[in-house]
């Protein structure tokens, strides 16, 4: 009896250690429900290629897009052994195109790539187009050597926030989330997930022993900041951040990076960072305060309504 492709993407998901955390049928299962599905390529019964992605519906529109935090999807690939680089990219064109003709009909298609994916060729010849964005990396093969490379204002905010706050973790999830609306609250901007959202996937997270919380508290129990690291096989992820308007000044925020940090490179035992960086102009910097590396990935779209195109055109 033939699997369907999502069973069989749970069965691919099973086998291989290293997909990124993003790209597992859990995470999706979590983020999407049942919203959604996953275009598939075998060899034999051997899956060789696959391409997850939520189905949506709005406003009468058919979207393919990005489940809500989730900073990743795209193409994920089985490689054989010992190929060279023409032939890895053979392949990898092969596979896209394969994929893409299972791709469901939609009005927007649009998925951000996980920067391991660096050829899109076969998205650009159908159509798609591309944006580059940008993430974070801090490479903690040597934690002495992250830290003497901080910028000197971060060294000095770590060392304040210390004697302000302490670092715990067996907190309320409640607790989180508070400190976490507080940071869209302050920008008049609605938190983009609910509490029972959140418990979703802290609860395949937890279950899978995938994340750690940071909360930076003071003498008095106030909560200045807090950080929800994740992290696969390969890298920690910094995924959820919230700060305390009022408590900003403390410096819990950059200290907690830092404790997240240390986290990864010793308890976790994982030598990548990754800032899941933001496009946002204020927020760079602060990724290039702690020596991390500005790494591109590709925002892939296509638009096949007529009304969104215009209204794309129209907001640009």
């Amino acid at each position: 009896m033939q699997l369907s492709p999502k069973a069989a993407y749970r069965n691919f998901c099973a086998l291989e250690k290293n997909i990124p955390l993003f790209l597992n049928d859990w995470w999706m299962d979590a983020v999407c429900g049942d919203s959604w599905d996953v275009a598939l390529v075998q060899n034999g019964d051997e899956v060789i290629g696959a391409l997850p992605y939520l189905k949506a519906r709005r406003f009468g529109f058919r979207l393919l897009n990005m489940p809500k935090l989730t900073s990743f999807l795209g193409p994920v690939f089985k490689y054989p052994e010992g190929q060279k680089y023409v032939s890895k990219l053979s392949y990898e064109m092969e596979i896209m195109e394969k994929l893409i003709e299972q791709i469901p009909s939609f009005d927007l298609f649009r998925q951000s790539f996980h920067y391991s994916i660096a050829n899109w060729l076969p998205f650009y010849w159908k159509g798609y187009e591309q944006t580059t964005r940008y993430t974070y990396l801090l490479d903690l093969d040597n934690l002495n050597h992250v830290f003497v490379e901080l910028k000197s204002s971060v060294r000095g905010k770590i060392r304040k926030a210390e004697g302000i706050v302490t670092v715990q973790h067996s907190r309320p999830l409640e607790d989180f989330y508070n400190v976490f609306c507080m940071t869209f609250e302050r920008q008049k901007i609605k938190p983009p997930i609910d509490l029972v959202y959140l418990k979703k996937i802290d609860d395949a997270l937890s279950k899978r022993n995938q994340r750690k919380i940071f909360y930076a508290v003071d003498k008095d129990g106030k909560v200045h900041s807090a950080l929800y690291l994740i992290w696969d096989n390969h890298s920690s992820y910094v995924h959820m951040v919230g700060e305390n308007p009022q408590l900003r000044n403390s410096g819990a925020g950059i200290l907690l990076i830092w404790k997240a940090i240390e986290y990864t490179r010793n308890e976790i035992k994982l030598t990548t960072f990754d800032f899941l960086g933001s496009m946002i102009e204020s927020v760079e910097p602060v990724r290039l305060s702690f020596g991390a590396k500005q790494v591109p990935y590709f925002q892939i779209k296509k638009v096949n309504s007529r009304i969104m195109k215009l209204f794309f055109s129209l907001s640009n």
